[in-house]
């Protein structure tokens, strides 16, 4: 059931006083200046209180209001469809067969003296593509957009604030096909190998100023306030800068694949499966490798969780959404459950990936959890450990993404990306897109 807004706590609509009041700290970016244009655009529109959310489904993507749960409009697409965030707290790419597909979610941001506003225009899928046969992971880091195409190994790079230009506003390097990463750094990049074994990090102009090859079946990636880590199958990587260093996973096959990150934590939160041979690993136990001190200990789980499962909250707690219907809060620096938040009812995990399954997305001090069972969108306010709002969506949810506005005010530089969740069938290649 619905809960009225009058009952909800106070913090829930603190995100909406975040969008109209927050301010940069000292030193600290507000959102880019406008262009004259682009300010009587912004004028001539209504101002709005939220942001937006994506939400796939089985024939296009759902718009929803962020604090209101409302939904705005459906944009119809074929296809089995992934939502990754452009980075310019506006857009969301859409991976689809032909590429990554630049949506306009219609909020746009604007920045006056030292807080910023939201306008809202209609929602829309823009024409622009940036062309990638299987698009695979597309990675927002220092201030930089990376769209990695698994089927040509090509990795195009741009500000996220010119999303709307196309590929013409991107630098393209070309890699031998695979199933890989491209991380923007600052001053340069760090890049998969072709067979999946290590990284090499790259300055600006390409020059390569380390590698790893001790990284087998490399896969996943997440930063936290200084690092960067990479998934193996038998641990994970840690780089810093030129800095690589390899994190072992207790048991011989241990994968940490899927992994969350977080700009105000040193602790990355990962996945951790040990059946090489298993059709669909139903996991209880997740890594938090401690980027500081190059270690990882395992947290055991009262019940297993899916890819889709893992977020972080915003003082850096570690959270895992469980096939008990529980949201897990973890601290990770004792690595112990603080939490326990009843959301949604008990679910199985597909042995197909692409299947709809419970998915959470944190925004700010809220987690938004998707309930495929019901077609449901429930709201969890952190700070207070309850599940807060619920609303039935028109649609039976798969994928949710935002465009990241809950830190519009601080450094979108800073690694706030969370992993860039993916199934576990390496070979199958479903609608362009080839995802382990």
């Amino acid at each position: 059931m619905r809960i009225p807004h009058r009952l909800r706590p106070p913090a829930l609509a603190a995100i909406a006083v975040v969008a109209l009041s927050a301010c940069a700290g000292p030193g600290e970016p507000t959102t880019p200046a406008a262009s004259p244009d682009a300010t009587m655009q912004a004028a001539s529109a209504p101002e709005v209180a939220n942001a937006r959310l994506g939400i796939t489904y089985d024939g296009g993507v759902m718009i929803v209001e962020e604090e209101s749960m409302k939904h705005l409009a459906d944009l119809p697409l074929d296809g089995f469809l992934r939502l990754n965030a452009a980075g310019d707290k506006r857009h969301l790419l859409v991976s689809t067969g032909e590429g990554f597909h630049v949506l306009d979610t219609g909020v746009e941001v604007r920045g006056h003296d030292d807080h910023f506003h939201l306008y809202g225009h209609e929602p829309k899928l823009t024409e622009t593509v940036f062309p990638a046969p299987k698009p695979g992971h597309a990675v927002v880091h220092a201030g930089r957009l990376a769209l990695f195409s698994d089927g040509a190994g090509t990795i195009q790079v741009l500000d996220p604030h010119e999303i709307t230009k196309g590929p013409e506003a991107a630098s393209e390097t070309v890699l031998e096909p695979h199933h890989g990463i491209a991380i923007p750094v600052q001053g340069g990049m760090i890049v998969s190998l072709p067979d999946r074994s290590g990284v090499n990090v790259l300055d600006e102009n390409g020059a390569v100023l380390a590698t790893t090859t001790e990284c087998p079946g490399l896969h996943g990636e997440a930063a936290a306030r200084e690092a960067v880590s990479v998934g193996c199958n038998d641990g994970t990587l840690v780089i810093r800068g030129t800095e690589i260093t390899k994190v072992p996973a207790p048991d011989a096959y241990g994968r940490l694949g899927n992994q969350a990150g977080s700009p105000v934590s040193d602790y990355v939160l990962a996945d951790y499966k040990v059946d090489k041979e298993a059709t669909l690993e139903r996991p209880t136990r997740v890594a938090l490798i401690d980027t500081t001190a190059d270690s990882l200990r395992l947290v055991e789980l009262p019940a297993s969780y899916s890819f889709r499962s893992l977020g972080r909250g915003p003082n850096g707690e570690a959270l895992v959404l469980t096939t008990d219907g529980n949201l897990a809060v973890i601290d990770p620096e004792q690595a112990t459950i603080t939490e326990s938040i009843k959301v949604t009812e008990p679910w199985e995990e597909s042995e197909t990936w692409q299947h709809p399954r419970p998915a959470l997305r944190v925004v700010g001090n809220i987690a938004y959890v998707t309930e495929p069972g019901s077609s449901q969108l429930h709201a969890v306010h952190l700070p207070s450990a309850k599940a807060v709002d619920s609303v039935t969506l028109p649609h039976v949810p798969n994928e949710i993404q935002d465009v990241g506005l809950a830190d519009a005010h601080g450094d979108e530089a800073d690694g706030d990306h969370d992993g860039h969740d993916h199934g576990d069938d390496a070979d199958g290649d479903h609608e362009g897109h080839d995802h382990e």
